[in-house]
C-alpha cells in the first residue's frame, strides 16, 4: 500500500491549501501539500521533503494529526497521514501548483477538496484544534 503524507500547515490562524495543475491528476483539485512517502523514507522526512520541494520552505514537522486509508474507484488503496507544520523557514512560495492560498478553516468547505481530504476539511472546518 502506498503512503501518502500531508501538512495542515497554519499561520495566523488560517491553513495552507494548493490547488493542483490541470495536467496532474484530479486536476484543480484543492489539496493540504505533501506527497508519496518513496523507498527508505521515514512519512516525517517524505513530508519535509515535499515540502521543500512544493514550497521551499524548510519544514519541522510536527504532531501527527490523523491517518486513515481512502481507495479512489478503480485504484489500489492509499494510507494517508496528515501532520501539523507550525513552524518553517522561509515563505511558502509556490513551485508546482495552479495556485496557493491562506484561508480560514471555517473556509475550506468552499473549495473543491479532493475526495479523499473531505472529512478532514469538514473536522478542521467545525473544530481546528488550536494546540498544534
Amino acid at each position: 500500500m502506498k503512503t501518502v503524507v500531508a501538512a495542515i500547515m497554519r499561520r495566523e490562524g488560517r491553513i495552507l491549501i494548493c490547488r493542483r495543475t490541470a495536467a496532474q491528476a484530479h486536476p484543480l483539485k484543492w489539496e493540504f501539500p505533501g506527497g508519496k512517502v518513496e523507498e527508505g523514507e521515514s512519512p516525517v522526512e517524505a513530508l519535509a521533503r515535499e515540502l521543500a520541494e512544493e514550497l521551499a520552505v524548510s519544514a519541522r514537522i510536527g504532531n501527527e494529526v490523523e491517518r486513515f486509508e481512502f481507495s479512489y474507484p478503480g485504484k489500489s488503496p492509499i494510507l494517508l497521514i496528515f501532520y501539523a507544520v507550525t513552524d518553517f523557514d522561509g515563505e511558502p512560495r509556490n513551485c508546482v501548483f495552479e495556485e496557493i492560498r491562506w484561508e480560514a478553516p471555517s473556509e475550506l468547505g468552499k473549495f473543491d477538496f479532493l475526495e479523499a481530504d473531505l472529512d478532514l476539511v469538514k473536522r478542521l472546518g467545525e473544530s481546528c484544534p488550536t494546540s498544534w
